[in-house]
């Protein structure tokens, strides 16, 4: 049994709910615009009743319950498809019979099909969006350079930048998230998108030991700040020497502390993007 806390919202608030519950620790957050409207519906998705009577306690609103299978169909409507540059295009395909339509309507691109399942991250927003794109960069110069790449996914959510990876040409890609469901909803896409040899796997990646197979030339990192300052060490540690990671979920109020925690640990900061509220960096590890 799923529990939600529900509150009615003035629209100029958004940001503020969405950076107050970031990190997802308290449960999954949805919020709802309607066109021509000045408020928004703030949703969160909690595990436990505890959690949502005292955010309920806090805030106000209110709580209910939801059946498990209710989180597919968080959103009425599918989102539209997302591209990125010519190279894929996620959607929310979900049977057999949509990813082939799916690729039909898409021809020469790579289709991956992500439903909006428990809001894991259907390449829509802007930090997921944004390394979408690097990693498609990143893809082209290893294919240009004739070089094999491997690629891992710290913070894997849906599974899609990992699944992404392989499809554009990874010899092999891992995704790891401390939320169980996330696995398992990395696996069911990875099946779903014809690459069931992605491994995924539950791990805290601030409690994470790695294997010294466990070492890329490619990482995602789509954590926050706070994380990513103290995984630092560890996301170094998984890179091969001159290995690039992206690093996003970074509010642009905490980018110049979080990217320089990063150079200490032995980041370079090869390139800055901000969309909206939100960075994205693109950095390489030290060699020597």
């Amino acid at each position: 049994m799923l529990y939600v806390w529900s509150k009615l919202s003035s629209q100029k608030w958004a940001d503020a709910w969405e950076e107050r519950f970031s990190g997802g620790a308290q449960g999954a957050l949805v919020i709802t615009t309607v066109p021509g409207r000045t408020m928004i519906r703030v949703e969160l998705y909690c595990e436990k009743e505890k959690v949502a009577l005292e955010v309920q306690k806090e805030f106000g609103g209110s709580v209910r319950k939801v059946k498990q299978q209710n989180w597919a169909a968080i959103s009425a409507e599918p989102p539209p498809p997302v591209k990125v540059r010519d190279a894929l295009v996620i959607c929310a395909a979900r049977t057999k019979a949509e990813m082939a339509a799916a690729r039909k309507a898409h021809p020469g691109r790579e289709v991956i099909g992500v439903p909006p399942d428990m809001a894991f991250g259907t390449g829509h927003h802007a930090t997921t969006a944004t390394v979408l794109r690097l990693l498609v960069d990143e893809a082209v110069g290893f294919a240009a350079a004739g070089k094999a790449w491997r690629m891992g996914d710290l913070g894997c959510g849906s599974g899609i930048l990992a699944i992404a990876a392989r499809k554009l040409g990874a010899e092999s890609a891992w995704g790891c998230d401390f939320d169980p469901k996330a696995v398992l909803v990395s696996r069911e896409n990875g099946t779903r998108n014809g690459v069931p040899e992605v491994g995924f796997d539950e791990v805290d990646v601030l409690k994470w030991k790695p294997t010294k197979a466990q070492c890329w030339e490619v990482v995602a990192a789509n954590l926050f700040a706070d994380i990513l300052e103290n995984a630092f060490p560890t996301i170094v540690k998984v890179m091969k020497p001159g290995g690039v990671v992206f690093l996003s979920g970074i509010l642009h109020t905490q980018a110049d502390e979080c990217l320089k925690a990063g150079e200490a640990a032995g980041l370079v900061i090869e390139r800055r993007l901000k969309v909206g509220k939100w960075v994205t960096a693109k950095a390489r590890k030290v060699v020597g």
